[in-house]
């Protein structure tokens, strides 16, 4: 069933520029961040315009789920191909709402690779988010 769209015309994922895309799917868009974390930092974005995660169907709920391993494996082939290191682990999440973080409205989800040594301590991943809430 198709749902509506309403694509506000400054939202930067409703039409992302070509070549940033590099997976596209009946649900949702992959394309590589404009403002990398680190090499390789891709979003999920479902072609609906939906402001976060909880306006999501579950269809394109299950779909940006299903999309993170096959990204992945396109983050270490493009690391390959262009003869950089392999990451080492990755933070993969969304931000919902201004409190969280949230700049962009247009839900999307992060595929962020991780290098030993990008951080001093890497240790409590997302829970840094908060300061001092990592080393628990």
């Amino acid at each position: 069933m198709a749902l509506p769209v309403t694509q506000p015309p400054d939202c930067p994922f409703c039409a992302p520029e070509p070549h940033r895309v590099f997976l596209q799917t009946e649900l949702l868009l992959g394309i590589w961040d404009n403002f990398p974390v680190s090499p390789g930092h891709a979003l999920l974005i479902p072609r609906r315009h939906v402001v976060d995660w909880f306006q999501a169907t579950p269809d394109e709920q299950a779909a940006l789920a299903a999309a993170i391993a096959p990204v992945r494996a396109l983050i270490e082939e493009r690391a390959a191909r262009e003869n950089r290191p392999r990451p080492d682990g990755y933070n993969v999440g969304f931000n919902a709402g201004v409190a969280a973080g949230q700049t962009v409205f247009h839900l999307h989800l992060h595929v962020i690779p991780r290098f030993l040594g990008d951080a001093a301590d890497p240790r409590g991943g997302i829970r840094a988010a908060i300061p001092g809430k990592a080393a628990y």
